[in-house]
């Protein structure tokens, strides 16, 4: 098994190519959750759906998210009822929000729920949030801190950052089947993501660290 940790873009656009020459079955892929917010009253899980789409051949190859040709009837009327929509969240990509909301809802887990999407879109790679527990990336600037989303989407990534502060990290834990992927891993590879907000979110989950450390892949 070959395991990899992932943020967005980048990660999955490596991704793309490492299923190529690797079946998607001996793929596990441990994905960021930093990123993930709230809109509209929807759990929104950026990075994950980003390496779905992409892995399922979905994505708008132009922008890197969301689906390709997709709509947005819906934002347009969320702004005709006053809403500041600066995160944009397709038609079709919005019915994925709604399923892991309602799935969330009923208790399920996260890590299950994005199981569920990944088969559903036809791939057979495995994707593990790197925690079912909340956990989000926010940055420190001169006036004030904000998530991660609202800095690299809203601003622009304008503001100069002071710091970097992964909040519930210092509750969250790892799930079972990411300890054991690591431990099992005949190779771990770190994909090209953001260092510190995206795999850096990724190690901030108490355990993933020293599970690496201990980990000896066979040469």
């Amino acid at each position: 098994m070959i395991v990899t940790l992932a943020g967005g873009v980048g990660a999955a656009r490596f991704l793309e190519g490492l299923i190529r020459v690797i079946p998607q079955n001996r793929v596990t892929i441990i994905g960021n959750v930093g990123d993930d917010t709230e809109f509209y009253g929807l759990h929104v899980s950026p990075d994950l759906d980003i390496v779905t789409y992409t892995l399922a051949g979905l994505v708008d190859p132009k922008k890197g998210w969301g689906f390709r040709g997709d709509t947005f009837h819906c934002q347009r009327i969320l702004q005709t009822y006053g809403y500041r929509t600066w995160f944009n969240i397709g038609d079709r990509d919005l019915a994925t929000h709604l399923y892991r909301t309602d799935q969330l809802r009923c208790r399920k887990k996260l890590s299950t729920v994005t199981q569920d999407i990944v088969s559903a879109l036809g791939l057979n790679v495995t994707l593990l949030p790197s925690t079912d527990d909340p956990l989000q990336t926010y940055v420190y600037t001169k006036s004030r801190r904000m998530h991660f989303q609202e800095y690299m989407v809203k601003l622009q990534t304008k503001p100069k950052i002071a710091r970097v502060f992964f909040k519930g990290a210092e509750k969250a834990k790892p799930t079972t089947k990411v300890i054991q992927s690591l431990t099992n891993a005949e190779g771990i590879i770190i994909s090209p993501s953001n260092p510190i907000v995206s795999i850096g979110a990724i190690l901030a989950v108490k355990g993933i660290r020293s599970a690496l450390r201990k980990t000896r892949p066979e040469p």
